[in-house]
């Protein structure tokens, strides 16, 4: 995943402002995965914290975080994403609009919760928080039944879950 490591050299305290979510939202328009995260973590540390600047139509695959088991959560700051939880069979068991403006901002998810967001609209920014610490090996199980990134049925079985999401709040 493009990434902007600029944590590495972090200060005490970061304020997380709009011009920097706006430009981190242009970085990541301009990505072939049109999406881009900015770490705030170290890859050892025991929680993860992060900004993900998600681009309408950036197909992130259905996951959960269950070996180790991890619990995550995402608050939008910008924008809206159509959020869906998916019980085991990959059944849609929550599909929720969520953004700013909305009565929703975001969502807290135990471990081992099958789910994706993709953008509703261009700009969006979404902070992220799960346990650590990081271990690519180990952070994500994709789920089976979902189309991988990069299969040219990905772009099918995203539209196909966008139009049964209701879009209600």
């Amino acid at each position: 995943m493009e990434c902007d490591m600029s944590s590495a050299a972090r200060n005490p305290v970061e304020f997380i402002e709009l011009d920097a979510l706006q430009a981190l939202s242009a970085r990541a328009a301009k990505q072939p995965r049109g999406r881009i995260n900015r770490n705030y973590h170290a890859y050892p540390d025991g929680y993860q914290r992060l900004l993900n600047a998600v681009e309408p139509g950036s197909y992130i695959q259905p996951h959960r975080h269950r070996d180790p088991p991890k619990a995550e959560s995402f608050v939008v700051l910008t924008g809206e994403i159509a959020f869906f939880a998916f019980d085991d069979g990959g059944g849609v068991s929550h599909a929720r609009r969520l953004g700013p403006r909305l009565p929703a901002r975001g969502v807290d998810l135990a471990p081992g919760v099958w789910h994706c967001f993709f953008a509703l609209a261009p700009g969006t920014v979404v902070f992220e928080g799960k346990n650590g610490p990081y271990d690519p090996a180990t952070d994500k199980e994709f789920a089976p039944w979902a189309p991988a990134e990069g299969d040219p049925a990905a772009t099918a079985y995203m539209a196909q879950l966008l139009t049964r999401f209701d879009g209600g709040t």
